[in-house]
């Protein structure tokens, strides 16, 4: 049979060393591995690390004799420490690789398609924001700083350019099943309509890290998998009292650095991926696993001694990590564009979007270039008095969605909704949009494949807000056709403007 991987889908080491009882006691067999129990710590309000969790006896022994046979470890480094808080555990522990790890190593040559289903083209970063589930962890908050979380994820969606970043959250599942789904995504709301996409708690994170420019986390197993694979690292929360000193999750601490409250969010983040070094963390990686890509072959082999029968002859294998379904960014806040012409011949336009933050304030930092502004709003909105006041109104869905009729259909209808908009947009594909200004004309915005023959991933409501700030300059739709280029950041989008029969 196949060595199948953890169904919770969460690494163990969130919850420390694994243990599995039945199993003949046996000392360890150096070179193997172990999931790193210094992850977290549980909170007792003092500031003494000990009891370390999943290492102490409080976590190990009944009565002063181990609870179980075999304690899973990944890593040599693990056991020493395993001898110094737990003596009477030592005989048990088994080094046996991390399956998790292995899966993520397997899986990176998919990054690129990967990015590609979170909606992330080339020219765009992707930032992951991670936490643990402990009191003083990202989502927890340092005692006196609870407003940390909504500090960030406003200011994720105030500073960073929708075009140029995408945000994704990955929250350990004790948050979504502590608090309950209903109330996390309550705590998200906002962020989540100016973007910010949560990810499955069991389903999907690895993938995330893999495809991240960077992580924004804290002490968790999470934000130490994404320093392991090389992936940038700010921390913003890091409770190196909850910590045993001596592991590597505590070198994190050490190592990483650390995201201010003070100075520009984009700003750190931006410094953080420029100045990463790719070895910056390559001591902590070689602790992740000290046997990688075993751990199938460790785990099994272990496990077919607990029943006291031979191991099958065909090779231990992981399920890959699958390819996630495509998501792309979704706003339905209301969104300010920022426009302005940076070419005559041929026609270009840079576009550069916000999510309207709710006291609707306006981007302080405005480029030289910009020229104009507007406002789009999802049709789909909560916010239904903005659709009174937004230039386009924007509506998601398939050219063919019965509910909505044909898309020269629902312009001319959404056009008579909303007297006031100048342009609306309905996007029926990932690279492709149709508009009706408010004189009538019926256009198709198609953006150009990149060069590898694959659809160009940017928003086309940006298409519809570069068309829209070009007729607003005086500018006919005769002299936009057949194309124009639309700057989202260094990006440059080749658009086809394709006038249709009314």
């Amino acid at each position: 049979m196949n060595w199948p991987p953890c169904r919770a889908g969460w690494p163990c080491c969130h919850t420390g060393s694994d243990t599995i009882k039945g199993w003949p006691h046996r000392t360890p067999d150096t070179g193997h591995r172990t999931p790193d129990t210094g992850h977290r710590t549980p909170d007792t309000g003092h500031p003494s690390p000990s009891p370390v969790f999943g290492l102490s006896p409080d976590w190990l022994l009944d009565g002063g004799r181990p609870l179980a046979t075999a304690t899973v470890l990944s890593h040599p480094e693990q056991l020493e420490r395993l001898r110094s808080a737990c003596p009477e555990a030592a005989p048990t522990a088994v080094l046996a690789g991390d399956p998790c790890y292995d899966r993520i190593l397997d899986a990176l040559p998919q990054r690129d398609a990967f990015r590609r289903a979170l909606g992330v083209e080339p020219g765009r970063r992707l930032i992951v924001v991670s936490s643990t589930w402990a009191p003083r962890s990202l989502f927890g908050g340092e005692p006196g700083t609870d407003d940390l979380l909504p500090w960030l994820l406003s200011g994720l969606s105030a500073e960073l350019p929708a075009d140029e970043y995408r945000t994704v959250a990955v929250l350990h599942p004790n948050i979504w099943y502590g608090h309950g789904p209903g109330q996390v995504r309550a705590w998200l709301d906002n962020a989540r309509r100016a973007g910010l996409d949560a990810i499955p708690p069991l389903d999907g994170w690895r993938q995330a890290l893999i495809a991240a420019d960077c992580v924004l986390g804290d002490h968790s197993s999470v934000t130490y998998y994404a320093a392991s694979i090389g992936v940038p690292v700010l921390l913003g929360a890091f409770p190196q009292q909850d910590l045993d000193p001596l592991s590597p999750v505590a070198a994190l601490g050490r190592t990483a650095p650390r995201l201010l409250r003070r100075g520009s969010l984009r700003a750190q983040i931006d410094q953080a991926v420029a100045a990463h070094d790719p070895g910056r963390f390559k001591e902590l990686a070689e602790q992740t696993s000290s046997s990688p890509g075993e751990s199938a072959a460790l785990l099994r082999r272990l496990f077919y001694d607990l029943m006291d029968i031979p191991e099958p002859g065909h090779p231990a294998l992981l399920d890959p990590l699958p390819l996630p379904p495509y998501r792309p960014a979704r706003r339905t806040a209301p969104v300010r564009v920022l426009a302005g012409e940076v070419g005559v011949d041929p026609a270009e336009v840079a576009v550069v979007r916000y999510a309207v933050p709710d006291d609707g304030s306006d981007p302080s930092d405005t480029p030289a270039w910009v020229d104009s502004a507007h406002t789009l709003v999802d049709e789909e909105t909560r916010d239904t008095g903005r659709l009174r006041i937004a230039d386009i109104v924007v509506r998601y869905a398939d050219a063919d969605d019965p509910r909505l009729g044909p898309p020269a259909v629902w312009t001319a209808e959404a056009l008579d909704r909303h007297p006031y908009c100048g342009l609306v947009a309905y996007v029926d594909g990932p690279d492709r949009c149709v508009v009706r200004t408010r004189a009538g004309e019926l256009v198709r915005l198609s953006a150009a494949a990149g060069a590898d023959g694959r659809a160009d991933l940017c928003d086309p409501a940006a298409y519809a807000s570069a068309l829209h700030a070009w007729l607003a300059s005086g500018r006919s739709l005769e002299r936009a056709v057949p194309g124009i280029t639309v700057r989202t950041g260094a990006t440059a989008h080749r658009v086809a403007v394709e006038p249709l029969a009314p």
